[in-house]
């Protein structure tokens, strides 16, 4: 029981992740010599820088929600991490095709806006129930900024490179999560636990604007693959 059946229970769903992989075909390499890493990196930062700004709202809710929980004095923080990740995937589930509708930058900026409105609800909620919508909201705004900035970050090189732009994306995130905590610490210590879900806000914020002036730039024209024969 306890944490070694949770332990056990995320083995076994990924080792199903991995057997259902396993049929699936390969992907065959694109032709066409690759841009190196700093080319890629040249490319797709911006939209890294976005999305590490957006993932600073997700990790101060997944690690420290409990406790700004206890410090309000209030029970429900397992509920609201619940709700945190009930909204996380259920929007994904909902609005598998609004990335393809309205566009990358679009649903980014969405999911942005509301986001900053479910932290800004945790920031300064007096009451539980502030806060539970606060957490859903965030949830439900930051589901869809990986996939959202995504596309359109590989689309910015040319196919034979995508792979590596989506990988390169990918690491603004992980690295974005790993220096939150420690920050986000500092702060709660100085100022108090409430005051880390305003500053995370202020940073979705940034990036909002930030892929606000992505969209108002013109298209960049990339390359077709070469062909090797």
């Amino acid at each position: 029981g306890g944490l070694q059946a949770l332990a056990l229970i995320i083995m076994g769903v990924a080792l199903v992740a991995i057997l259902l992989a396993i049929p699936r075909p390969t992907v065959k390499a694109s032709k066409g010599k690759p841009l190196p890493f700093r080319a890629v990196l040249g490319r797709v930062w911006l939209y890294g820088m976005a999305l590490a700004l957006a993932s600073a709202g997700f990790g101060v809710i997944a690690t420290f929600i409990t406790l700004f929980y206890d410090a309000k004095g209030w029970d429900g923080a397992a509920f609201a991490l619940t709700l945190f990740s009930c909204a996380f995937v259920g929007t994904r589930l909902l609005f598998p095709n609004g990335i393809n509708r309205i566009g990358g930058l679009n649903v980014a900026m969405i999911c942005f806006s509301v986001e900053i409105i479910g932290l800004l609800l945790v920031g300064v909620a007096t009451m539980p129930w502030m806060a539970k919508i606060g957490v859903l909201l965030a949830g439900a705004g930051f589901s869809l900024v990986f996939p959202a900035l995504g596309v359109v970050a590989v689309k910015a090189v040319p196919q034979q490179n995508q792979g590596a732009a989506l990988a390169t994306y990918t690491v603004f995130m992980d690295l974005s999560l790993g220096v939150t905590g420690p920050l986000a610490g500092l702060v709660m210590s100085w100022a108090g636990v409430p005051v880390i879900y305003l500053a995370a806000a202020g940073l979705v914020a940034i990036a909002l604007l930030l892929t606000w002036r992505l969209k108002k730039r013109p298209p960049e024209h990339v390359p077709e693959a070469a062909s090797s024969s």
